[in-house]
């Protein structure tokens, strides 16, 4: 699976990883489906209440508004527009799921008032010199966590984005 991502979003996650500080937060991602296994990150929210250093508690009622609005700026055209996944902060640990992570999206593919195929995590975390360091995994009901590939606007590998295999399955992306 393959995402792109601007510039834009990137720096929003940098500001926003800023400002909650050693806090960890995080929100809902929003994407273009623009092809095969290929999508482009149309939006992502910025939960409200941040969380402690070492756990972010997401909201639903807070999640299902912004879905909610942006369906209805994308015309409730689902095959094209559709939720996503998840992306939160981790402020001291690296930036790849935890065991509570997976298990969280786990149950999210699983339920079905959810209807998701899959769901992806970006996990987030400002490294030295304020640089970003993200990791992106798919999941998916049945099968094991697989990682994404995080794209440029042109569809290739960004060339301030560097990828690193951590584990058998999980990748590191740093900025």
């Amino acid at each position: 699976m393959k995402l792109i991502v601007t510039m834009a979003h990137i720096q929003l996650l940098v500001q926003t990883l800023k400002q909650a500080g050693r806090c960890e937060t995080g929100g809902v991602l929003v994407a273009e489906h623009v092809g095969d296994d290929t999508f482009r990150l149309a939006d992502l929210s910025v939960q409200a209440t941040c969380g402690s250093t070492t756990h972010f508690v997401r909201d639903p009622a807070e999640h299902r508004a912004f879905l909610d609005a942006f369906f209805d700026r994308t015309g409730h055209n689902y095959a094209r527009y559709n939720y996503f996944g998840e992306w939160h902060s981790h402020t001291i640990v690296p930036p790849i799921p935890s065991t509570e992570d997976c298990d969280t999206m786990d149950r999210i593919v699983r339920d079905p008032n959810t209807r998701a195929t899959f769901s992806v995590l970006l996990v987030a975390r400002l490294g030295m010199w304020r640089t970003l360091a993200i990791s992106a995994t798919a999941f998916r009901d049945g099968h094991a966590p697989d990682p994404v590939d995080v794209l440029d606007e042109d569809g290739r590998i960004h060339p301030k984005i560097r990828h690193l295999r951590i584990g058998r399955r999980r990748r590191l992306i740093a900025i």
